[in-house]
């Protein structure tokens, strides 16, 4: 791996594109074979679920598993729904939009219980901090969950909309974009955008929404209401096995990196740790001691249900419950501290 920060368009096709598929040991059409989605395609946030094939932790459970990229949570979530992958990692508010139109999947396991919405920029932009905000130009992307909850982030600031001008930006070009000074920040996700500047060799700065009071739930793990009814052992097994993959790669950063890089190129090794370090910030919901890694409460879903109506579009005539959406029945959560060897 070169010492050298990759050109952009290195980045942007790591970013954008499916860059492989992994398998635990390729044996395939097995009873235990299983296939998981991720949200997009391949970036260095995703390295603890190459590490869970890699070190065998799915293995140990005696699942036969291959990682696959994805291409927006909303197409995750379907993937799951119609049988097309047995699980999914995707963006809780997806989640419950899909709900709320009849997707039958459900959260099993909460991998981020913070939320990863950020403002992004670059030493020399003159934004340091949320008050630096006023009369800079932010790009988005025109549909997004944060684009729509915007508004919601500016009344906690205490602007209003006409003080920061947002500019609309397809996916491929808010990074092009903001390298060549045609806006000052981004709206993206502090776990994509932050490390992906980093690669770029410039220092990223990240403002993030959860420091607004908007801390609501990520991204997790959704297995179909079918897959649940009929087949609740084998979920139970890969919620293990994932969620010691995702600690024991917080805790052995430089070494996730390495099965990370067998798969994708493009990162150099800090590239990765820094994605690490901001994924693993987003594990517990609190900074207690006796905070339990992946699950969720009655009080934190209707959070997300909330913005969902009030935000996402979600019709306020659907009911959404949060029975309806989460279940913490099929995971043995583990909790801070507990130090994770692979098998």
């Amino acid at each position: 791996m070169s010492k050298k920060a990759p050109k952009l368009a290195a980045v942007l096709s790591a970013v954008a594109a499916a860059a492989s598929l992994l398998s635990a040991c390729g044996a395939g059409g097995s009873e235990n074979s299983m296939s998981l989605m991720v949200d997009v395609g391949y970036l260095p946030k995703h390295a603890p679920f190459f590490s869970a094939v890699r070190r065998g932790f799915f293995a140990a459970e005696g699942l036969d598993v291959t990682v696959m990229p994805g291409s927006g949570s909303g197409n995750t979530v379907t993937a799951v729904e119609t049988g097309r992958v047995d699980a999914g990692w995707a963006d809780f508010g997806v989640t419950v939009m899909n709900q709320g139109r009849g997707a039958k999947v459900k959260q099993v396991n909460l991998l981020q219980a913070k939320s990863a919405y950020a403002v992004v920029s670059m030493d020399g932009n003159g934004i340091n901090t949320w008050a630096d905000l006023k009369g800079k130009t932010v790009a988005t992307e025109g549909a997004g969950a944060m684009t729509s909850m915007w508004p919601y982030a500016l009344n906690q600031l205490g602007l209003q909309q006409r003080d920061v001008n947002v500019v609309h930006a397809a996916s491929s070009a808010k990074l092009p974009g903001l390298l060549s000074g045609q806006w000052d920040a981004t709206l993206a996700l502090s776990v994509s955008d932050a490390p992906a500047i980093d690669a770029l060799g410039k220092n990223p700065v990240v403002l993030r929404w959860r420091d607004l009071g908007i801390d609501l739930y990520g991204n997790g793990i959704i297995f179909s209401d079918e897959s649940l009814k009929n087949r609740p052992d084998r979920v139970k097994k890969f919620n293990n096995a994932l969620q010691r993959a995702f600690l024991w790669s917080c805790q052995n950063p430089e070494s996730s990196a390495e099965d990370f890089h067998r798969e994708v190129e493009g990162y150099e090794t800090k590239t990765v740790v820094k994605a690490l370090d901001e994924q693993c910030s987003l594990n517990w919901s609190d900074n207690s001691p006796n905070s339990q890694f992946g699950t969720m409460s009655d009080a934190g879903v209707q959070e997300v249900i909330d913005i969902c109506h009030n935000f996402l579009g979600l019709d306020k005539n659907i009911t959404v419950t949060p029975a309806q959406v989460y279940s913490d029945a099929f995971i043995s959560p583990l909790s801070r501290g507990e130090h994770i060897t692979a098998p």
